[in-house]
């Protein structure tokens, strides 16, 4: 699944052709959760309070670009890399 970007410790995915909504998934401490881009949040899985909030952060920031991905990846088109959260 090709990867979309990686801050403190947090791996963000998305996988090509995926079902709908629009998502991405955040790997973090083993566990693995489905995270909606519109709104930006948790669907599917559990992440810390801490953990979550950063993503939503950082998904907020970003919701035009992974939106972008999402529709390449539906596409067949490699994603393009969005910067981590600083």
């Amino acid at each position: 699944m090709p990867e979309i970007s990686r801050f403190f410790g947090i791996v963000i995915q998305m996988y090509p052709r995926d079902h709908l909504p629009p998502h991405f998934h955040a790997l973090y401490g083993g566990t693995d959760a489905l995270i909606s881009i519109t709104p930006v949040a948790l669907r599917q899985g559990r992440l810390s309070p801490r953990v979550l909030a950063l993503i939503v952060e950082w998904g907020q920031q970003h919701q035009a670009e992974l939106l972008a991905n999402w529709d390449r990846l539906q596409r067949g088109q490699p994603p393009v890399p969005v910067p981590p959260l600083e």
